[in-house]
């Protein structure tokens, strides 16, 4: 299999490069960003400011899925534009364009927060995108919704950081749902969900993604 992943800088991202690259059936990944990777015999990782220049026929030769791992804050963003332009508009510009070169699988993390009807921002625009990425016509979309992501992140997010701490110490008590997910275990179900390609629309969701 050869993979396209967006996002390998990110905290999800890097795992599933990580497991993608040590995988013996991924024979390749590319993986478009905006900071060169260490490099790999089975990576080809284009690089730019500004990742939609990226976007060409070549870039998606001999890809079977895409993998999306593309996300930010607000705060990091410095606008909603700026959010909207990370969370909505690159993963519906990649998905659209990787169908048109007839990339059949695609693989979203998304948040269990996503609802397009939502009356705030961060929810309602994870909802768009998902209902957007339905529409492109993928044979096989699958839709993963974390809760809050556990891992060591490269920049600090206080807010997400505070947060974490309180699950991990009411973790005992608290539901599947609302317990801290592992980044490497989201990596992994994206990954299956890539290589298994299974037909039609489906979502994993934050309980399903806690360590055992």
């Amino acid at each position: 299999m050869k993979l396209l992943l967006l996002g390998a800088s990110g905290l999800v991202g890097k795992n599933v490069l990580a497991q993608a690259l040590a995988h013996p059936d991924v024979i390749g990944v590319v993986a478009p960003t905006r900071r060169p990777l260490a490099p790999h015999p089975k990576l080809r990782n284009p690089v730019s400011d500004h990742l939609d220049s990226l976007l060409s026929a070549e870039i998606t030769q001999g890809i079977d899925g895409v993998v999306c791992t593309l996300g930010t804050t607000i705060g990091k963003a410095g606008s909603k534009e700026a959010f909207r332009e990370v969370d909505y508009v690159l993963p519906l510009t990649f998905a659209r364009s990787a169908y048109e070169h007839g990339v059949g699988t695609f693989v979203l993390v998304s948040a269990s927060v996503a609802n397009v009807g939502s009356a705030i921002f961060y929810p309602r625009i994870k909802g768009e995108v998902e209902r957007d990425l339905e529409l492109v016509g993928f044979r096989s979309l699958t839709i993963v919704r974390p809760s809050l992501i556990g891992g060591e992140r490269d920049e600090s997010r206080f807010g997400e950081s505070v947060a974490l701490r309180l699950m991990s110490i009411f973790a005992p008590i608290l539901p599947k749902k609302l317990q801290i997910n592992p980044a490497p275990t989201i990596a992994a179900a994206c990954l299956s969900a890539a290589m298994g390609a299974k037909p039609g629309v489906h979502f994993r969701l934050a309980e399903n993604l806690v360590r055992d």
